[in-house]
C-alpha cells in the first residue's frame, strides 16, 4: 500500500479533517502505543498502520478496504 492509498482510505473512512486528528492524537495499542503520525514516521508499513487503525476504531471488514470508484478512462 502506498502512503497515498492509506490516507485515501482515512480520508474515506473518517473525513479529512478527522482523519487528520485522529492521525496526531488517537494511540494504537497495536503499535505500542504510538499515534498514525508516529508510526508513518518511523517507517512503519501504512498497510499495517491501517489494519491497526481498523482495529482500534472497530471498522467493520466490509469498510477496509475503501470506497468501490468507477474507473476513469481517458477521454482521447
Amino acid at each position: 500500500m502506498r502512503l497515498s492509498q492509506f490516507w485515501q482510505l482515512m480520508d474515506d473512512e473518517f473525513g479529512r479533517a478527522y482523519a487528520r486528528t485522529l492521525a496526531r492524537h488517537q494511540s494504537l495499542p497495536d503499535l505500542s502505543g504510538a499515534t498514525v503520525d508516529e508510526a508513518l514516521d518511523r517507517g512503519v508499513a501504512p498497510r499495517r498502520v491501517w489494519q491497526a487503525v481498523c482495529e482500534q476504531m472497530q471498522i467493520p471488514s466490509e469498510r477496509r478496504l475503501g470506497v468501490d470508484r468507477p474507473i476513469v478512462e481517458n477521454p482521447e
